[in-house]
């Protein structure tokens, strides 16, 4: 008898241990930290771009300094009440993304229009949608 409590002494001993020292797990004696991880903020370039990359666009193929010329251009056209409509056309303010050497079909105008609203100012990103959905086009 008295081994076996010697046994389950040991054992409850080496669970306390195991689970009351922080969690080690990595072996190098250092003691691993809870605070929670950082989140990353995402550029909002790099989604975009990653968006475009979709795109087939007439001519040559756009730089990605013509590209993000676009979204704030968008953004400010939204924040003043315009519609996307308004931003593809005409007074738009240069707003359609084609360049002097490329562009875009409607189609794929409304594709990076959307990847730029979600990614400049996602705020706009549900009255956009909505938009080019009530048209057919989205």
């Amino acid at each position: 008898m008295r081994h076996t409590t010697t046994a389950a002494a040991t054992a409850v001993l080496l669970l306390a241990l195991a689970t009351g020292c922080g969690g080690d797990d990595s072996g190098d004696g250092k003691a691993t930290s809870t605070s929670p991880t950082p989140t990353k903020t995402t550029d909002p370039a790099t989604a975009y771009l990653a968006a475009a990359q979709g795109i087939a666009f007439t001519g040559s193929q756009p730089t990605d300094t013509e590209l993000t010329a676009l979204p704030p251009k968008w953004c400010a056209g939204l924040d003043d009440g315009h519609s996307v409509e308004w931003l593809l056309s005409s007074g738009g303010g240069a707003a359609y993304p084609n360049g002097m050497n490329w562009g875009t079909v409607k189609k794929d105008a409304y594709t990076l229009i959307v990847a730029g609203v979600r990614a400049y100012c996602p705020t706009h990103t549900a009255a956009v949608t909505e938009e080019l959905r009530a048209t057919g086009q989205y």
